[in-house]
């Protein structure tokens, strides 16, 4: 019969067992304090992007502390980690080149041809396809992450930002700031099946968890709009009001909505705010006050943490959703723009 080894902290606790039966409180105090310990060794790694430093900032969410910064590349902008969370993909734009790091090291790994200016794109469901916005060019970039080749441009409309790929793999969608407008590619055939215009300047789309529906922020606009994914067509814009907030200063940019899809949280841009939508009501419950010019936002693996990158103030800041509080600001380098969460 093999022997079982007693995990570390259990050991620590167990050599307090001479100590008179008063202290047994004591002993479970420091058992939890020691597995709690324990638990926090794996915990997640935020990674920012620094668009003015070139570089990519290492975050420990959990301790409010810079780690490190390495550098990248030029202009740094979208970011992502590969499912299996041994890649992180970094779109260094004046490169012209999305290049593939180490996720432990950050040491670069690859460069994949991604078309000129690249600075958003979307990882497919399955991690084996990059799809790219050229925003000079007005396509698109399909590239096979394993042959490290382009596949595929998809013409879409005048600027093209923000790009999401549903979570059921069936569409690739690609918004235009300057057409006003939302492309559905089919990602079958990389064919254009449908166009939704939108409110002025989207800047940003996402799927729900259920690919049932698809959010797009429109930055001049000043609103959210959502969109029925079956009719591809637009079932609500909210809108945004804060006091002491003018309306100039409220520019929707990006999104994260939780896997339940009960709410959805949205950069607000110089309104230096994060909205909470109710996904369910479609209505503004809340808003966080967090630093200057909020661009891009991520969730914490177990999504009770909600990250956010502040591109003036050159932190992130760190909001507690069980509390539904602004816990922490980190500063990490110039001009915070991407976020990526490492497990």
């Amino acid at each position: 019969m093999k022997t079982q080894t007693a995990h570390p902290a259990l050991c620590a606790v167990n050599s307090l067992a001479p100590l008179n039966p008063v202290s047994r409180p004591l002993r479970v105090l420091l058992l939890g304090g020691l597995l709690l310990g324990a638990g926090q060794v794996g915990a997640e790694t935020v990674l920012v992007t620094l668009e003015k430093d070139n570089a990519v900032a290492v975050l420990d969410p959990l301790a409010g502390k810079l780690l490190k910064t390495v550098p990248v590349g030029q202009r740094p902008r979208g970011i992502a980690i590969s499912p299996d969370n041994k890649i992180v993909y970094v779109a260094t734009s004046d490169d012209n080149t999305i290049k593939m790091l180490d996720a432990e090291t950050l040491k670069e790994l690859a460069r994949l041809p991604s078309g000129d200016d690249p600075e958003t794109f979307a990882l497919s469901p399955a991690g084996d396809k990059l799809y790219v916005s050229n925003e000079d060019d007005s396509q698109v970039t399909v590239i096979d992450i394993a042959k490290k080749q382009a596949i595929k441009q998809i013409k879409v409309g005048v600027e093209p930002e923000g790009i999401t790929a549903s979570p059921d793999g069936r569409w690739l969608v690609s918004a235009s700031e300057t057409t006003n407008m939302v492309h559905w590619i089919d990602t079958k055939t990389y064919a254009i099946s449908d166009n939704t215009l939108v409110d002025a300047r989207p800047r940003a789309a996402t799927f729900t968890a259920d690919s049932q529906q698809l959010w797009v922020s429109s930055e001049m606009a000043g609103t959210l709009q959502i969109l029925d994914t079956a009719s591809k067509q637009i079932i609500k814009t909210v809108q945004f009001e804060a006091t002491g907030v003018t309306a100039d200063k409220m520019q929707p940019v990006g999104i994260v909505i939780d896997k339940e899809r009960r709410y959805g949280y949205v950069a607000l841009g110089p309104a230096n705010r994060v909205a909470v939508v109710n996904a369910q009501t479609f209505a503004v419950e809340k808003m966080f006050l967090v630093g200057a010019r909020v661009w891009n936002l991520a969730f914490s693996p177990d999504q009770k943490r909600l990250y956010t990158a502040n591109g003036i103030s050159n932190d992130v800041s760190i909001i507690d959703l069980d509390s539904q509080t602004v816990s922490k600001s980190v500063g990490v380098g110039t001009y915070p723009w991407g976020l990526a969460v490492k497990p």
